[in-house]
C-alpha cells in the first residue's frame, strides 16, 4: 500500500482544480512549501498570493476576493489558520457566509517534532462551533482530492483539515459526498466512527479484533459538520456500542459531535478515543501517536474494553 500525506494530495488537487476552474485562487501565509500550495503556484503563478506571516490579513484578503466571484483557498498550518486568524474566519468569512475554503495543514499530534505549540488539537472544535461552517477531515490522499473538488463546488465557507504525515492510500475507491459517511467495514459488535488519519488505524484495529472474534464496523466520518446523523443513529442502534477515534482533543471534536447526536435517542455504551485534556509533545510522529494511544493496537485494546 502506497503512502502520501494529505497535504501533498491537496497541492496536487489544487493544481488539477485550477486547470478546470479559472475562478480558483490560492492564498498562503509564507508556507507554500510546507502546505504544498507551491504546486499550484508553479502551475498558476498569477493566481497564487503570499500574504506573508499575516494569517488574519490572508483570511480578510480571501473574503474580499470571494465577493468578486473568485473561489479562494487559504492555507497555512492549522494552529495559525484556525487559531491566530479565528476572529477573521468568524467575522469576515462565516458571519457574511462568504465562499472561502480554509485548507489547513499540519493538524493534530502527527505534526511530530514541532511539538505542542504547533500541534493543533483544537481546530475541529473551533471551526465546528462557527455557524454555517462545513468541516471536512479526509482520511487519505484520494479522499483529499475529492474533498477539495467538492468544497469548490459548494457555496459557503469550508474548513478542511490536512496532515503532515504520509499515511496509507486506500486501494478501494469509494464515493465522496459532503455530509455522507462511508461505511468501510461492516460489523455487528461495535461501531467505530473515525476521522482523518485515524480511519486507517481503526481499520487495522478492526482486523485485529476480527481475529479475536469481534466484528467491528468502521465508519469514515470525513464530514464532521454537517454530521451524517442518520448513519450514526443506524450503527449505534445496530451495534449497541459506539467508539469514536480522532487525532484531536476529545473535547469539542468528533466524539462530542457523535455523542450529542445519540444523547437521549439511543441507549448504547459510548467511548471517545483521542487526545485527553492535554497539549501535544515533541517526537517522531508515530511515537507521538503512540504516546497518545492513537495506534491500531492501542485502539483495539480500548475497543475490547467497551465490549
Amino acid at each position: 500500500m502506497s503512502e502520501k500525506a494529505t497535504r501533498a494530495a491537496y497541492g496536487e488537487a489544487l493544481a488539477e482544480l485550477g486547470a478546470v476552474n479559472d475562478k480558483v485562487v490560492v492564498l498562503d501565509a509564507d508556507l507554500s512549501g510546507a502546505t504544498m500550495t507551491a504546486t499550484f503556484k508553479k502551475a498558476f503563478p498569477g493566481r497564487h498570493y503570499n500574504a506573508g506571516i499575516a494569517e488574519a490579513n490572508m483570511v480578510d484578503m480571501a473574503a474580499g476576493m470571494s465577493t468578486m466571484g473568485l473561489i479562494p483557498f487559504c492555507s497555512t498550518f492549522a494552529i495559525f489558520g484556525a487559531g491566530r486568524a479565528y476572529e477573521q474566519v468568524r467575522n469576515s468569512i462565516a458571519y457574511p457566509h462568504l465562499n472561502v475554503k480554509l485548507a489547513m495543514t499540519h493538524a493534530g499530534v502527527s505534526v511530530g517534532e514541532d511539538g505542542g505549540s504547533h500541534q493543533s488539537i483544537e481546530d475541529i472544535a473551533l471551526m465546528r462551533v462557527i455557524p454555517g461552517m462545513t468541516v471536512l477531515c479526509p482520511a487519505d490522499a484520494n479522499e483529499t482530492r475529492k474533498a477539495i473538488f467538492a468544497a469548490a463546488e459548494m457555496d459557503g465557507p469550508v474548513y478542511i483539515r490536512l496532515a503532515r504525515l504520509a499515511t496509507p492510500v486506500f486501494e478501494e475507491d469509494y464515493p465522496f459526498e459532503i455530509g455522507k459517511a462511508n461505511v468501510l467495514r461492516d460489523g455487528k459488535d461495535v461501531a467505530v466512527f473515525a476521522t482523518g488519519l485515524m480511519v486507517n488505524e481503526a481499520l487495522m484495529a478492526a482486523k485485529t479484533l476480527a481475529e479475536q472474534g469481534v466484528e467491528a464496523a468502521v465508519i469514515n466520518i470525513h464530514t464532521i459538520k454537517p454530521l451524517d446523523e442518520a448513519c450514526v443513529m443506524e450503527y449505534a442502534k445496530k451495534c449497541g456500542k459506539v467508539v469514536t477515534v480522532e487525532e484531536h482533543s476529545i473535547i469539542g471534536g468528533l466524539g462530542e459531535a457523535v455523542a450529542s447526536t445519540l444523547m437521549g435517542k439511543v441507549d448504547c455504551k459510548f467511548q471517545r478515543i483521542g487526545v485527553e485534556d492535554k497539549f501535544g509533545t515533541s517526537g517522531k510522529a508515530k511515537d507521538v501517536l503512540k504516546e497518545y494511544g492513537l495506534t491500531a493496537p492501542q485502539i483495539a485494546e480500548r475497543v475490547k474494553g467497551i465490549l
